[in-house]
C-alpha cells in the first residue's frame, strides 16, 4: 500500500477509535452495527466502548460457522467487537487472534477485552499482507471490509492462504461500487468513497 493511502487509512479509523461521535467518512458505532444486523441483544453484552467503535460492513461474525474449539483470525478487527462475538462461538477451549494496523483501535479492543474479562484472545498490531501467524494455524478467518481499503489485495489473499489451514474457511465481507469511479477522483482523499 502506498504510504500516503495507508496513513490516511490509518488515520482515519485512529479518528474514529479516538473520537467516534464525531463525522467519519465511514459509518460507525452502535446504530450502525444494528442496522447491519447485530441485535440489541447481542451487543447488550460487550462493552460500549467497542461497540461504539464499531466499524465493518457486515455481521459476518454473528452468521459465520465457527465450530467449538477453532483458531479464529478476525483480520481488522478494529476496536473488538467481531473477536468478542467470535470468542463465544468458539468457546474457552478456541483462540481468537484479532489483528488491526490502527494501535488506537487496538488499545480499545485490549480495554474491551479486559472489561468482559476474555481470556482467549489475542490482539496484535500488524499489517493485513505481513500477518505475524505460522502457515496453517488459523482454521476459520473473518475478513469485516478491509479489502477496500487496501490495495495491496493479492498479497492480503496469499497471507490468507498461507494462514488457514486446509479444509479451513474464510468469511469475507466487503462494499463494492455499483459502477467505476471516474479517474479524477482516485486518490487518497475519497478512499473511502
Amino acid at each position: 500500500m502506498t504510504l500516503s493511502i495507508r496513513d490516511s487509512v490509518r488515520d482515519a479509523y485512529s479518528a474514529a477509535a479516538a473520537q467516534p461521535s464525531d463525522s467519519h467518512p465511514f459509518p460507525v458505532g452502535r446504530s450502525f452495527a444494528e442496522s447491519i444486523g447485530y441485535s440489541i441483544e447481542l451487543l447488550k453484552g460487550f462493552p460500549d466502548d467497542c461497540v461504539e467503535r464499531f466499524a465493518g460492513v457486515s455481521n459476518i461474525s454473528v452468521t459465520s460457522d465457527m465450530p467449538v474449539g477453532a483458531t479464529v483470525l478476525d483480520l481488522g478487527c478494529g476496536a473488538g467487537l467481531d473477536s468478542m462475538i467470535a470468542s463465544r462461538h468458539i468457546g474457552a477451549q478456541g483462540r481468537v487472534v484479532g489483528v488491526d494496523f490502527s494501535p488506537v483501535m487496538l488499545d480499545q479492543a485490549r480495554r474491551g477485552k479486559s472489561q468482559v474479562r476474555i481470556e482467549n484472545i489475542i490482539f496484535c498490531q500488524a499489517d493485513a499482507e505481513c500477518l505475524p501467524l505460522s502457515h496453517a494455524s488459523i482454521d476459520v478467518a473473518l475478513v469485516n471490509g478491509i479489502f477496500n481499503l487496501n490495495p495491496a489485495r493479492e498479497c492480503i489473499f496469499h497471507e490468507l492462504a498461507r494462514v488457514v489451514r486446509t479444509g479451513g474457511t474464510v468469511h469475507a465481507a466487503e462494499l463494492i461500487l455499483s459502477a467505476p469511479l471516474p479517474a479524477a477522483e482516485h486518490n487518497a482523499a475519497n478512499w473511502f468513497a
